[in-house]
């Protein structure tokens, strides 16, 4: 957590991006350390992304098993 609603993030391809929390879940959905996150990389600067959406546990668990993650 950086504050100010941005977090950094850990991406699958390898770059490590500050992430911004949308609005839309900013107050709805608390986001800690080791959570996975579906993040949108802007077009005009790949350092950083919009994080749109935090998987819970149980979906977590089933992208586990079916070998998504």
């Amino acid at each position: 957590m950086l504050g100010a609603n941005h977090i950094r993030v850990r991406c699958f391809d390898g770059i490590t991006r500050t992430g911004r929390i949308k609005g839309k879940i900013k107050k709805r959905v608390w986001i800690r350390e080791g959570d996975v996150l579906i993040v949108v990389p802007w077009s005009f600067q790949d350092e950083k992304a919009d994080i749109i959406y935090r998987y819970t546990r149980p979906q977590r668990e089933w992208l586990q098993r079916n070998k998504y993650l």
